[in-house]
């Protein structure tokens, strides 16, 4: 038989065996990802569709570009399918004047399906595996590209250069041969073996796919041993496998976590020294450390990065990992250390125990940075512009109130719907949150001229009562004179002047959604169910009838991302939310908790924390949190100090700014004792949701040895699975190496977790079984508003809503001067108001301030910029 024949007869049985394994691999694909379309992008058609549909079942996608185009449209048509994750493998068949090298780097090496990278490992699955290969005449990066890429598949190579010697010895003792021809060098088609594979480079290099190999020439021409039809084949083989190759990075990948090491110093330096003496690593780094894939960052810098949603549609079936929540004793007007806990907590589970283990902290306010806080770094300032993306989106809704105010007041219904549903190049219709408002009156009509007289007066009208807006503006500084303000005040307004105020910017109830809402589509439903205001009727005015929901989503749909940063042992951190602790529930967001259990896997630990004291910050954690993500917690790690407990205990009372009184500086084990009935409060508190809790003691260099083992024995006996002293402020995650033991053992403990009251219950019960349960209220005392509130709000529907008690954070009763346990009190109910969007009732216990105000020092004082070095001075 001669050897074309041969060589015909072997081509065939290895297309038909490629086609047969391209059909069973795609069938896999479909079982176990039916959503997934192994997809062919062909720009300029070379392969047969209709072929590769019917013989293999492939999709294919034709771009046919303008043969006047040019090489920066090749380019960008390119680059556009290398992002579309549709695709899984482009193929370039254009004008030898279009393949410049260019255009071939400008595909993903994972899409480019005729480059070198897939022709190597096609050659790789033949029954060729093991077997002698030559490289004749390929030198330089080529030849390394594929010597490497052979050899590490467990091929041995052979190279030799055409005017060699032993030549032709090389090529039949070889199972392939790969060639570059020259200057018309080539060899007698006799020197083949039967079976053997030739690829020839040289048109490969030329016509850009390495796929298209041309015959070897001796006097002779005859037919290459790869056709249209194999070359055809080939390539969608390589299509399925890039699929495959997806589908592999789609899963979840452990992580390769390399922590930064700390060296602690004596004295302590400042934290503003300390975060300056470490390098962090680049975020793309970290991202890539704990698995996430290039596509789901949005680098903001060098050291921060959006995370995109994605994640959990690509990580859904990962199993979550442990679920810790970091809370406090009633603090101290100067706080007991929950974020230093939990980043020191994290540091100690990665860096020193090796297990995954993720942080999600709240983005605090800037307001306090310039007032009595001080700032640490971008983490206090606009970091990734979330909170500036709430004021936007806020302050637009506060415009859209007044405007409307102003123009119902000033024009006819006529004119009122002339411009709310204008005409456009003669063609009149209405939006689609138009279209909604319609429905909701039960106006089932969508041509605008059929709408008769009143039901344009229906909709023209909201007829907002300027005396009954509920919604505020915000600005993330602390201004005393924007707590009460008058708008309106100009002749254009017309005297339509109202009274107002300004917000805190983390107050805003859109705040408050970032943190609650599980992606972009519920987050609109929510904004689009905030309420402003309502009508002269009594009824609710919602985002919804402003009709500015959807620019309120366009405002957020960067922020709804969680910020991915890191600690100063190279840990990752995910930053996302700040909601108000006390007229909001005080907690990170859902979605920063949700991607972080993904990513730490089924043995990992994400750790959160609550603001403010347990009774106000782990109860809504546990109460509103917990029920709006369906996550259930596997520890509470209780923070107490001594300074903390000598308060509760009787100690005087502690000023931000104001050297400690000595009692707090001295060794004193009574008032420690006494005070410790506020910490087995707090434990009691957590046991009755069916949650461990293990004490972390924050010690501080006033500290004493016997203070610090009394709290631990009292904390233990009063319930504590495990009470530990922390010193990660001096120490770093090694000073929280006995905490992070703890945590883990208890962690995988099984617990009873429970919410505390039933939604179905009424909105009296429920505030009436916080109050009880967890305050040690006597009663409650509804004043006649709030009474008025809950009866509006039964009638509205929102009875089913759970509760966010808006109370002081400095004593578990509503006075904050009473300090450690509290008893005999009624707890005063003045005012009840609703949250529908962010979806809960906060009760108002006392009188509550939503802005801030600077104090006669504030720390901008201190604050400067180096113009040189661009240093920030000032923190602390």
């Amino acid at each position: 038989m001669c050897l074309m024949v041969k060589c015909a007869i072997c081509v065939h049985l290895i297309y038909s065996d490629i086609v047969q394994k391209c059909r069973e691999e795609l069938k896999a694909i479909r079982e176990t990802n039916p959503d997934l379309k192994p997809t062919l992008a062909i720009i300029q058609c070379y392969i047969p569709a209709d072929f590769v549909s019917t013989q293999i079942g492939l999709n294919v996608m034709q771009i046919c570009l303008p043969h006047q185009c040019t090489e920066d449209e090749v380019i960008d048509e390119i680059l556009r399918l290398n992002e579309d994750s549709r695709v899984h493998g482009i193929f370039l068949h254009l004008p030898q004047s279009f393949l410049s090298r260019s255009v071939r780097n400008a595909i993903k090496p994972q899409k480019d399906v005729d480059g070198i990278y897939f022709f190597c490992n096609t050659l790789l699955d033949a029954p060729l595996i093991g077997k002698m290969a030559v490289l004749v005449g390929v030198e330089g990066p080529l030849k390394a590209t594929i010597q490497c890429l052979l050899q590490n598949n467990g091929m041995m190579v052979q190279t030799c250069q055409w005017s060699s010697k032993i030549l032709q010895k090389q090529i039949m003792d070889s199972d392939v041969v790969i060639l570059l021809e020259t200057d018309h060098k080539s060899f007698p088609p006799t020197w083949i073996r039967p079976g053997v594979a030739v690829i020839n480079l040289s048109s490969a290099l030329m016509e850009g796919t390495f796929l298209q190999s041309k015959s070897i020439k001796q006097g002779t021409h005859y037919n290459s041993l790869f056709t249209e039809m194999f070359v055809a084949v080939v390539i969608c083989q390589h299509v399925v496998r890039s699929s495959t190759r997806w589908i592999q990075e789609q899963q979840y990948q452990p992580w390769r976590l390399r922590p930064l090491k700390l060296q602690p110093l004596s004295p302590v330096p400042s934290d503003i020294e300390i975060s300056r003496a470490q390098t962090p690593k680049p975020i793309s780094q970290l991202a890539q450390e704990i698995g996430l894939l290039p596509e789901e960052l949005e680098a903001y810098g060098n050291t921060k990065a959006k995370v995109h949603l994605s994640l959990l549609n690509r990580l859904q079936h990962q199993p979550n990992g442990k679920y810790v929540l970091v809370a406090g004793i009633t603090p101290t007007p100067l706080g007991e250390g929950k974020s230093t806990v939990t980043t020191g907590l994290v540091q100690a589970l990665s860096a020193h125990l090796k297990l995954n283990s993720f942080a999600c902290l709240r983005q605090p306010s800037q307001g306090p940075t310039f007032g009595v806080k001080g700032v640490f770094l971008c983490f206090n300032l606009h970091l990734t512009g979330d909170i500036h993306a709430i004021t936007a989106a806020n302050n637009l809704v506060a415009a859209a109130i007044d405007a409307r105010i102003l123009h119902e007041a000033t024009q006819s219904d006529k004119a009122m719907y002339r411009r709310l549903v204008p005409s456009v190049n003669s063609v009149r219709c209405f939006s689609p949150i138009q279209m909604a408002r319609l429905q909701r009156l039960g106006i089932n009509k969508s041509d605008p001229s059929d709408l008769t007289p009143e039901e344009v007066r229906a909709f023209v009208r909201l007829d907002l009562d300027p005396e009954k807006v509920t919604w505020q503006r915000v600005v993330d500084t602390n201004d005393r004179f924007l707590r009460k303000i008058t708008v309106g005040q100009a002749n254009t307004e017309k005297g339509h002047a109202r009274q107002t105020q300004f917000d805190i910017a983390v107050a805003s109830e859109i705040m408050a959604i970032l943190a609650l809402t599980d992606g972009l589509a519920d987050m609109r439903a929510r904004l689009g169910r905030m309420v402003v205001g309502s009508n002269r009727n009594g009824q609710p005015i919602t985002a919804d009838d402003l009709g500015v929901t959807g620019a309120l989503a366009v405002l957020m749909k960067d922020a709804i991302k969680p910020t991915l940063m890191q600690t100063l042992e190279g840990t990752p951190v995910f930053v996302h939310a700040g909601p108000f602790a006390n007229i909001a529930h005080g907690n990170s967001s859902v979605l920063a908790d949700k991607l972080a259990l993904k990513l730490v896997g089924e043995e990992g630990f994400v750790v959160t924390e609550a603001g403010f004291g347990a009774d106000i910050g782990m109860e809504k954690f546990f109460n509103i949190k917990c029920r709006t993500s369906g996550l259930k917690p596997d520890v509470v790690v209780l923070v107490a100090t001594v300074r903390a407990l000598k308060m509760h205990g009787g100690g005087p009372n502690v000023t931000a700014g104001v050297p400690l009184p000595k009692e707090y500086i001295n060794e004193n084990l009574q008032l420690v004792a006494d005070g410790c009935s506020n910490l087995k409060k707090q434990i009691q508190i957590a046991h009755l949701f069916g949650v461990p809790v293990v004490v972390a003691l924050n010690v501080f260099k006033t500290d004493t040895q016997a203070e610090i083992e009394l709290v631990c024995r009292i904390a233990e006996a009063s319930g504590a699975s495990a009470a530990v002293q922390c010193h990660h402020w001096s120490r770093g995650g090694r000073g929280s190496v006995e905490l992070a033991q703890a945590v883990k053992k208890v962690a995988s403990q099984k617990n009873n977790f429970q919410f505390l009251y039933n939604l179905q219950d009424s909105i009296v019960e429920k505030i009436r079984t916080i109050a009880q349960k967890v305050y040690g209220a006597d009663d409650i005392e509804l004043s006649p508003e709030a009474q008025a509130k809950i009866d509006y709000y039964n009638q509205q529907g929102f009875g089913a809503l759970p509760i966010c008690m808006a109370k002081t954070h400095l004593s578990l009763s509503h006075m904050p001067e009473k300090k450690g346990v509290p008893t005999g009190f009624i707890l005063p109910i003045r005012d009840i108001r609703a949250s529908i969007g962010a979806g809960f009732i906060y009760p108002l216990v006392g009188t509550m301030s939503t802005m801030p105000g600077l104090p006669t020092r504030p720390c901008f004082y201190d604050i400067d910029l180096d113009p040189v070095t661009e240093e920030i001075k000032g923190l602390f």
